[in-house]
């Protein structure tokens, strides 16, 4: 699917990346599938680590041609003077820098915020670390999985007395880069206003912590420490992962007043489905056990996708766990077109299609991840340097 870039909500802003692997890269991608120009920086030579990550073909990750699409590539050694001359430069004329360093990286660089507010007043400064850029854990390095842990979220993963278990993706990072973005976007339109910039700290923890719902409340009022529960969503009843007998699971949540009354009613079961205590969900939450076996009972003599067929005509909410084979495969994803089919360097792949999705100025995937240093001579040449000044650069490995 592609779009006339000039209709994109961000067209005409430029974004500086300097940062690597997820949380920084991910929000930046997230800008220009909705037309901002991102300029991403890498050291020469080496380049992003996520490059090298996962599966490999032709000596490049596939993830980078989902994380790094519609970026141009500049390589730069930060760690020379040349170079953070030239990062400034690139600064200087964009509305976006986009950074997840750790804290005082960017200082030793000679790049502090109050530096770059000078050198440009206007910039918008999103900052993603571990732990943010103040407090007493500031210095310490944070990755997503730590951020996870401290955020609350791997207490509350896996069954009772076994060790936490991690979602199968970089969670962490990802929701740090949708809190970055939100900070961007609402610091884009206050700008409006006062065409002043300004910086957003986002910490890996803080964007876990934000999710955790009545976790601290709950603690609080009635010193409650929740626990890990498995498949199920504790206080909330009946929702839980349920065997078929084709060895496979359903996942069924019948927690509204009225769904869960058509639920017992397809079960067979409407003495619980009309017992007073189970009308509404506190008074089933505390009888969760009991609930969930019966549904269990009814489900296990069944096969998964008779149980689905039979969910759906009653209108229950239900599913099961997809695979990638799954996704790929099913007609409303398809329908979405959240299933794209593009051409990279390592060929054409299927990759996930472009989130939120816009009425009239749709976001695009343009191109797949860049060959390392791939616009770096059209970049800095945009800077005004000479064919014969860039050649300089490379000789001396800033470029």
């Amino acid at each position: 699917m592609t779009h006339d870039t000039a209709s994109l909500p961000l067209q005409g802003l430029k974004v500086v990346e300097m940062g690597q692997l997820i949380a920084g890269p991910f929000a930046s991608k997230l800008l220009g599938e909705f037309g901002a120009d991102v300029i991403k920086i890498e050291p020469p030579g080496v380049g992003d680590p996520l490059r090298k990550w996962r599966k490999i073909k032709d000596g490049t990750s596939l993830w980078w041609h989902v994380q790094s699409r519609n970026k141009r590539s500049v390589t730069l050694d930060l760690k020379s003077s040349e170079g953070q001359d030239l990062a400034r430069s690139l600064i200087a004329e964009a509305d976006i820098l986009v950074e997840n360093f750790r804290p005082g990286t960017l200082e030793s660089w000679g790049m502090s915020p109050e530096t770059l507010a000078v050198l440009n007043p206007k910039l918008i400064m999103l900052r993603i670390s571990g732990y943010g850029q103040t407090g007493p854990y500031r210095d310490l390095p944070g990755f997503g999985v730590i951020g996870e842990a401290m955020g609350g979220l791997r207490h509350l993963s896996g069954y009772p007395g076994q060790p936490p278990v991690r979602v199968g993706i970089s969670i962490g990072d990802s929701l740090s880069s949708l809190y970055g973005v939100i900070g961007i976007l609402l610091a884009l339109e206050e700008r409006r206003r006062s065409e002043k910039g300004q910086v957003i700290d986002v910490a890996l923890y803080e964007s876990v912590f934000g999710m955790m719902e009545s976790l601290i409340p709950e603690y609080d009022v009635f010193g409650h420490v929740r626990e890990p529960a498995g498949s199920a969503l504790p206080g909330i009843t009946p929702s839980n992962s349920y065997p078929c007998n084709d060895g496979t699971y359903v996942l069924i949540a019948g927690n509204g007043d009225s769904i869960y009354k058509r639920l017992m009613n397809l079960i067979d079961r409407n003495d619980l489905g009309e017992d007073p205590r189970f009308a509404h969900n506190d008074g089933r939450a505390a009888h969760a056990d009991f609930i969930d076996a019966a549904i269990a009972e009814w489900t296990s003599k069944r096969s998964r996708d008779e149980v689905i067929e039979a969910l759906k005509g009653a209108r229950v909410p239900a599913g099961y766990p997809y695979t990638a084979a799954d996704i790929v495969e099913d007609p409303h994803y398809l329908a979405r077109e959240m299933i794209q089919q593009v051409t990279t360097q390592a060929g054409a792949m299927k990759v996930p299609g472009v989130l939120p999705k816009l009425s009239r100025t749709p976001g695009r995937i343009g191109t797949g991840g860049p060959v390392l240093g791939e616009h770096t001579e059209d970049v800095l040449s945009g800077l005004g340097l000479t064919p014969e000044q860039v050649d300089g650069l490379r000789e001396r490995g800033i470029i």
